[in-house]
C-alpha cells in the first residue's frame, strides 16, 4: 500500500539557498526509483524559509530499510542540523483518492 509523508521545514533564512540545494538534488535523484510515487515542494506564501515536502512512495518499509539509507541523501541529512532552526515535522498519510485535472 503507497504511504504519504509530509514533512515541514523551518529553514534557518542564511542557509536557505543550501537547504533548497541539497534537498533538490535529493529530489532529482529519488525520481528515478522504481518505489517512487511523486513528490511536490512547497513554500508557505508567509515565510521565505518555511517549507512542505509531500512525497509519496510504494512502500514504508522499503523507504525505511532501502530509501533513507541511499547515498544521495548523506549529505542532506548530515546537513540538517545546520540547516534548520528546529526539527522536521513530519507524518504518516495512507492515501484514499488522488484527484488531478487531464490536460
Amino acid at each position: 500500500m503507497a504511504i504519504t509523508y509530509l514533512i515541514k521545514f523551518n529553514v534557518v533564512p542564511a542557509q536557505r539557498d543550501r537547504f533548497l540545494s541539497l534537498l533538490n538534488g535529493v529530489l532529482d535523484a529519488m525520481r528515478s526509483e522504481p518505489m517512487f510515487h511523486q513528490a511536490i515542494l512547497h513554500r508557505d506564501p508567509e515565510s521565505d524559509n518555511r517549507f512542505m515536502l509531500y512525497e509519496t512512495w510504494e512502500s514504508h518499509e522499503d523507504v525505511l530499510s532501502v530509501q533513507l539509507n541511499r547515498p544521495y541523501r548523506e549529505a542532506y541529512h548530515q546537513a540538517l542540523p545546520e540547516l534548520l532552526r528546529e526539527e522536521r515535522d513530519i507524518s504518516i498519510w495512507e492515501p484514499l483518492r488522488a484527484d488531478m485535472q487531464q490536460r
